[in-house]
């Protein structure tokens, strides 16, 4: 009781004097110029300021108190305590968040939701092809336990079916070494490695359509530098050509080795016009056995498809991959300001056989390439990982987001032997060439508004029964996309 009257004295007598200093006549007695009331208030307002400061010192150290948000623990051999933070939970622009208060466990609850239109022309009316869709509806849920083990859980419930995307599990030794097992994406394409909410367009180029899009296996990989080399490689079941819906079997004993090296060089620089670019190459080998009956699950793909996602080539049913498949793709990007462009070339060697009739086989070289690019109109930053509005949407305080400027070139070759009974020359096209641009709208970080035009263009593909190769493509696209 002493302490707390003596430290309650002392205050009273700092008032006392404070005020004493502080009025005209000593003022006048310190300095013939009278202050203005003005400068009266403001010392009044600081000497105020100081005494709640000196009473908040006197109280911290007259008692021991626990913080909201804290758990008090013995005090150590010095006599003082340490305080451990609790757990919380926090809900933002990058979702929901549940973090234990050492951090050892951490789960967060994302979402996408993908809303798109697409109007063809040209297309002589075909019914449904002009329609409203829900191209992707995704809870996301990701986190980490016991402080180095990731975890990523992605299901799909947009489209016709149900699925599985991702389901991970992902160990962190090191950055330099992890270890990721489960389903994902391999590592070989560049566009296709992208994330759908940072894609510059609805749909991915076709260039995308000779790699494989998601698959069950064992990953080794790692950043090393910073990140000025990344690297991958992988034991995987073996995934046919971009197969969007994806399976949870294996349909022969064999497996596929993917790997992909991807070099960053100046990443860890500053102010460097080199800071931003990337290159790298990827590529698989697996040996397929597919027969007549199983000609969709070991390795063929079902059919490549144009930035409207029309079929225009597609091999005959009694067809199958039976032999060496491989997939090269060499790759980069650079991105430098508001300017952002990357570009793949990737080479598919497929061994296939017809099983109609008599046994014939050959060996097939599909290529594609494309490159793409854009430019914030606004001045943001343009990045692989997306961007955020300097100025986020909010008319009453005249910010109206960002805007880029996105444009697109692809083409993707058959091999012409292809022709020699492994398809129909009359209804299959053997070349497309696609060009697109658009203007992408971010509102915030969460809202983003795409709109595009794309024309394709075939060769071949023109004889009886064809239809998607008879005329160009020409479509509209529009995205509503939420991300969170």
């Amino acid at each position: 009781m002493k302490t707390s009257f003596g430290h309650r004295s002392a205050l009273s007598l700092i008032a006392s004097a404070a005020l004493f200093f502080s009025t005209p006549t000593a003022c006048l007695h310190a300095a013939d110029v009278p202050p203005t009331t003005e400068e009266l208030l403001q010392r009044i307002n600081s000497l105020e300021q100081e005494i709640k400061d000196l009473k908040a010192k006197v109280e911290q150290q007259q008692t021991n108190v626990v913080q909201p948000g804290a758990v008090a623990v013995p005090p150590g051999t010095n006599g003082v305590s340490t305080l451990k933070s609790t757990a919380f939970i926090s809900a933002g622009s990058d979702g929901f968040i549940f973090n234990s208060g050492d951090s050892n466990f951490v789960i967060g609850l994302h979402g996408l939701v993908q809303m798109d239109s697409r109007t063809f022309f040209s297309d002589d009316k075909a019914k449904g092809n002009d329609t409203f869709l829900l191209r992707r509806a995704r809870p996301i849920l990701s986190g980490t336990v016991y402080h180095d083990f990731d975890f990523l859980l992605t299901p799909e419930f947009a489209g016709n079916v149900v699925q599985i995307l991702d389901a991970q599990v992902n160990y962190r030794l090191r950055p330099e070494l992890q270890l990721q097992i489960g389903k994902m994406k391999p590592p070989v394409g560049l566009e296709a490695l992208q994330p759908e909410e940072f894609t510059l367009f609805n749909e991915r180029s076709l260039a995308t359509d000779l790699v494989p899009y998601r698959d069950i296996g064992v990953e080794l990989h790692g950043n090393i530098f910073g990140g000025a080399i990344v690297y991958a490689a992988g034991l995987f079941n073996g995934s046919p050509d971009y197969l969007t819906t994806t399976t949870n079997n294996n349909f022969d004993n064999n497996k596929s080795f993917d790997g992909r090296v991807f070099l960053q060089p100046w990443i860890n620089t500053s102010n460097s016009a080199l800071k931003g670019l990337g290159v790298g190459v990827a590529g698989t080998y697996q040996v397929d056995s597919g027969t007549s009956n199983n000609v969709n699950t070991t390795g063929l793909t079902q059919g490549f498809t144009t930035d409207g996602q029309q079929k225009f080539f597609s091999y005959s049913s009694s067809v199958a991959s039976t032999g060496a498949h491989t997939r090269i793709t060499p790759q980069g990007y650079y991105y430098w300001g508001p300017l952002g462009v990357m570009g793949e070339y990737v080479v598919n060697n497929d061994h296939v056989t017809d099983f109609a009739h008599k046994v014939i086989s050959a060996n097939l070289e599909n290529t594609a390439w494309e490159i793409s690019g854009g430019w914030m109109l606004t001045g943001e930053n343009a990045s692989y990982f997306g961007m955020m509005p300097n100025h986020p949407f909010s008319p009453v305080n005249g910010r109206w987001g960002a805007f880029q400027l996105v444009a697109r070139y692809a083409r993707l070759d058959i091999d012409e032997k292809a022709f020699n009974g492994y398809a129909n020359p009359a209804t299959s096209a053997d070349e497309a060439n696609a060009w697109s641009l658009g203007l992408n709208w971010y509102l915030n970080r969460n809202l983003r508004i795409n709109t595009s035009y794309s024309r394709t263009k075939f060769d071949g593909g023109t004889g009886p029964g064809a239809t998607v190769a008879k005329q160009p493509e020409e479509v509209f696209f529009t995205r509503l996309q939420l991300v969170f």
